[in-house]
């Protein structure tokens, strides 16, 4: 009995064939989702713009995203992470090639979880001006804004919708690359 492998031990063994390139394709998958959502999160952002007519065509006030640092800071994060997923489809594809490959795994791992971590900073500080942009704050004698600039509050706030995805996913390939590596 020297040579037997108990059955407790069997599920420290390596992936199969099969198994590895199943989690490689759905790596490759979650990133090109990942890199639509921040890619249209920043484009819808980006875009965002709202002028309203105030008595007179002369008396103009406007609404736009360049106006709140924090919604550029989001447009810039959401540009950064959607360059990073592009830049990293290809070593992604690699690995549906050589599954066995470890340390471009954990490259992907550390920069997937910086990556993460921007996105999120982005994400978070931008809710946090679209709810105010929604309720306002009376302490602060802050008006909320989204009964006159409908249509502004409307695109902020479904430009979140991408990011806050692209957050989900971007934890889903930090999880999946972590078990692929210890399973090795």
């Amino acid at each position: 009995m020297k040579g037997s492998v108990e059955q407790g031990e069997t599920s420290k063994a390596p992936l199969s064939s099969g198994i590895s390139k199943g989690v490689a394709i759905l790596d490759v998958i979650l990133r090109f989702v990942a890199f639509i959502g921040t890619l249209a999160s920043a484009i819808a952002m980006g875009t965002t713009k709202q002028t309203l007519s105030f008595f007179t065509q002369f008396i103009q006030f406007k609404a736009q995203y360049s106006d709140l640092p924090t919604l550029m800071f989001f447009v810039v994060a959401n540009s950064i992470v959607c360059a990073y997923l592009i830049l990293s489809l290809p070593l992604s594809i690699v690995h549906i090639i050589r599954s066995r490959a470890k340390y471009s795994r954990l490259i992907l791992i550390f920069f997937d979880a910086a990556m993460l971590a921007l996105v999120t900073a982005g994400a978070s500080a931008a809710a946090a001006i679209v709810y105010l942009a929604h309720k306002g704050n009376v302490r602060a004698n802050w008006l909320a804004i989204c009964q006159q600039f409908d249509s502004f509050c409307e695109r902020i706030s479904g430009s979140l919708i991408g990011s806050f995805v692209a957050m989900v996913l971007l934890l889903l390939l930090i999880i999946l690359s972590a078990i692929a590596l210890a399973r090795r």
